[in-house]
């Protein structure tokens, strides 16, 4: 099956935290919050773009910004995606996470350009360690039809499992250095380095 589908950009931002501490999403690596960073990035990419967050969090957000309230269906990441497809079906997603401090247009840009339509989603790996990356990665519509079923088959909550067991495209980024996760304080640390932020 081959998707032609207009492709929309989400940050997902609605989770807690836990590791880091406080927002991840709130945290400035570039001047202002990294999930307006990142939906500014992904503005100059895509079709449409979206910051995906809990209810609460609506408040925080400029009135340019265009959000998607998670609808709580299911857990983890795929809380935040399966609301974006229900709410545009039509659509396919490339979504970022919120703490990838070191994302940039060029990445992205590769990452649309290696886009595989005919396969579940087109997602970055490290080379070292060729896993699909679900949080840097184009969704396709059909595979978010079948994550739905997926889920409510009682597979688990695993964005990466599925990926894993699925028909995906795996990019290589020429800077992989755009995959660093800051989800601690210690790779909070190793980001402002990297950008050379002191």
């Amino acid at each position: 099956m081959t998707s032609i589908a207009k492709l929309y950009g989400l940050v997902l931002s609605g989770g807690k935290s836990t590791r880091m501490g406080s927002d991840k999403g709130l945290i400035e690596y570039h001047g202002v919050p990294q999930r307006e960073y990142l939906y500014d990035l992904l503005s100059e990419v895509c079709d449409e773009t979206f910051i995906s967050l809990r209810e609460e969090q609506q408040s925080e957000l400029p009135s340019r910004v265009q959000t998607i309230v998670d609808l709580n269906e299911y857990k983890g990441p795929y809380n935040g995606l399966l609301s974006a497809h229900k709410k545009y079906p039509d659509a396919a997603w490339l979504v970022l996470a919120c703490d990838l401090p070191l994302m940039n247009k060029e990445a992205l840009q590769q990452l649309i350009l290696e886009r595989n339509t005919s396969k579940q989603a087109t997602a970055f790996a490290l080379s070292a360690n060729p896993l699909p990356e679900p949080l840097c990665a184009i969704w396709e519509p059909h595979a978010l039809v079948n994550s739905a079923a997926y889920l409510d088959e009682g597979n688990g909550s695993c964005p990466r499992k599925y990926l894993i067991n699925s028909a995906t495209e795996l990019v290589f980024p020429k800077n992989e250095a755009v995959l660093l996760n800051a989800n601690s304080e210690q790779e909070y640390q190793e980001a402002l380095e990297k950008l050379g932020i002191n």
